[in-house]
């Protein structure tokens, strides 16, 4: 997701270890995997809800493009 390694896990784990302490840590690790388990629960939920409507999705909708359209006109072109 956020295309972070080990080392860069390691370094945030250590910052986050000296603001915060050894007994704060363990407590915000558990509510932020709970606000990341409900996170999950919602959106498993928004999708078969709009599963169960038969309307397509916006990313199932396929991209048109719209380079044409943005591409700006040459000054020098009187067309």
């Amino acid at each position: 997701m956020f295309n972070l390694g080990m080392t860069e896990l390691l370094i945030i784990l250590g910052v986050a270890l000296l603001v915060l302490g050894p007994k704060k840590l363990p407590e915000l690790a558990r509510a932020l995997g709970k606000g990341l388990a409900e996170f999950k629960r919602a959106t498993s939920d928004l999708h078969v809800t709009l599963d169960e409507s038969g309307e397509p999705c916006e990313v199932d909708q396929p991209v048109e493009d719209s380079q044409a359209e943005t591409t700006p006109k040459d000054p020098d072109d009187h067309g």
